[in-house]
């Protein structure tokens, strides 16, 4: 370079070890998929009704997998599959050939008892996958293993630790190790990081799998397509034209029996620090540059690095009248059932823009959705301010849909408008079509190894330091929570906090789900 001439160096590739691996080396090994905690809630009403379901369409075979169920509860392989015989229900389209499906899916299921921090019951684990490949002619090294983790993070150490030791697969021809875990991941930054870290010295980062359910489901994956398949919203998904952003989720229930494990976490780390922050992420995120998930999931974390520190004037907290009743919930306990919050990203794109996010139980209805709010138009020459604004609505659960509130012509001979909306509804739009469950498609991706829908360590810590400070205030009693009643819409300094953040409601509309 002294002497003043060029150079070209030429760059490594972008490097996605999960992808790479299936490129280059085939998978022909057998598949052992083992769910760890097989006698609690979440595998018997969620883990196995998706594989069940994905062994029905076809994506898994009877000749290649073989499912292993492990708990330190002592029950046989029958009392197993009895146990989660009631929530393996056909769809809509699947009713014929159920019960055929049903007990041959069954079959595929056998249950190890064991503890989940000594080696003994895992030795007996890897005994029983390791016949399993050998009756299906697997090469030591060329089987599939994958462990989901349907247990509390306080277990995740030790029995990671155990995997690793008794149960991986020994040598690398093609096959693989593979391990799912469920949020929450800590309870603060320097949890997720302990956590992170705990497991971060067993496995690599391909082999990890961080599982949001929200990330899975069918609206939610339909973003990146909305915002970068179609012209018309690229010009308008901006600062100059989107006033304020609203990401909601509403329940209508309480606690109802689970206050005691909801007071560990309250709304805000069950809810909001993750499913509506990664749909956040990808309705503000910028366009990347392909949809490798080391692309998309960069642009993720680049848009939480953007979030700028909330400010105690943009929080309202609440919690339900009645919540401390719960005999399981600590007396003058401070955890919040209701939460709304602005946040604000520093950047070109949305500098400007508050993004409201919104979430409570025991309120008035029940729905998640995505409220895109654009500004009045200038020089409105029909008045039709008082009509309302534009927005684009995505409805993610329940009654799938998107539709645009506009405003029209009101039929007939005045000139005079009203608002209406452009509707596409799925269950009138796609009536053949049964939507499936975020956990189906979460775990099919985990076997494909593809990592677009599951959460990056490094996104994973900048989500926590957006949110840390608040939490630890609020444990220390310094936030305080504002009573409301159940069946509300929360308390009402949160819709004042709307107003202030610019948000228009329109009063006289409502949307209403189109009839087949």
């Amino acid at each position: 370079m002294a002497s003043g001439a060029w150079t070209i160096e030429k760059r490594a590739p972008l490097r996605n070890d999960s992808v790479l691996k299936e490129e280059n080396v085939p998978e022909i090994g057998c598949l052992s998929i083992v769910v760890l905690g097989a006698s609690g809630d979440l595998a018997k009403k969620k883990t196995f009704p998706a594989l069940f379901n994905l062994y029905r369409q076809g994506f898994l075979q009877s000749h290649e997998v073989y499912i292993f169920g492990y708990a330190r509860t002592n029950i046989s392989d029958e009392e197993l599959r009895d146990r989660i015989r009631g929530y393996l229900v056909p769809s809509k389209n699947t009713a014929e050939g159920h019960e055929e499906d049903l007990s041959n899916f069954l079959q595929l299921i056998k249950y190890v008892c064991g503890s989940y921090d000594t080696e003994e019951g895992f030795q007996l684990l890897d005994k029983e996958i390791a016949e399993h490949e050998i009756l299906r002619n697997s090469k030591e090294g060329s089987s599939r293993r994958l462990f989901y983790l349907a247990l509390p993070p306080s277990v995740y150490p030790p029995v990671c630790k155990m995997i690793r030791k008794c149960c991986i697969n020994k040598s690398d021809l093609g096959g693989w190790t593979r391990i799912v875990v469920e949020k929450p991941f800590g309870r603060d930054l320097e949890s997720a990081e302990q956590l992170s870290n705990q497991i971060g010295e067993l496995f690599e980062e391909p082999q990890i799998y961080r599982i949001d359910h929200y990330l899975g489901k069918e609206l939610v994956q339909n973003l990146l397509v909305l915002r970068f398949a179609n012209r018309f919203f690229m010009p308008l998904w901006n600062r100059d034209n989107i006033d304020n952003i609203q990401i909601v989720f509403r329940e209508d229930f309480g606690t109802d029996g689970r206050g005691g494990y909801f007071d560990q976490y309250g709304i805000i780390r069950d809810i909001i620090q993750n499913h509506l922050l990664q749909v956040l992420c990808l309705v503000a995120m910028e366009k990347p540059v392909s949809l490798k998930p080391e692309h998309v999931r960069d642009e993720k974390v680049k848009v939480l690095n953007c979030v700028v520190p909330i400010k105690d004037e943009e929080v309202v907290l609440g919690q339900y009248e009645g919540y401390l009743d719960d005999p399981t919930v600590p007396d003058g306990s401070y955890t919040p059932t209701f939460a709304t919050m602005v946040l604000r990203i520093h950047n070109e794109r949305w500098e400007g823009v508050p993004f409201i996010l919104k979430a409570g139980k025991a309120l008035n209805s029940r729905k998640a959705e995505i409220r895109v709010q654009f500004k009045d138009v200038p020089g409105d020459i029909f008045k039709s301010i008082k009509q309302g604004r534009n927005e684009f609505v995505i409805r993610l659960q329940p009654s799938e849909a998107m539709y645009m509130k506009l405003t029209v012509k009101q039929p007939g001979l005045k000139m005079s408008t009203v608002q209406s909306e452009m509707d596409l509804s799925y269950a009138q739009r796609y009536q053949n079509i049964t939507i499936p469950e975020a956990y189906e498609r979460l775990i099919l991706d985990t076997i494909r190894g593809d990592q677009q829908h599951f959460v990056r360590r490094d996104e994973l810590k900048a989500a926590w330091e957006i949110f840390t400070p608040l939490l630890h205030r609020i444990d220390k009693g310094e936030f305080k929570s504002i009573s409301y009643k159940r069946g509300s819409r929360g308390p009402e300094e949160a819709d004042k906090l709307l107003e202030k953040a610019g948000y228009v409601q329109t009063h006289g509309y409502i949307w209403i789900p189109p009839t087949l």
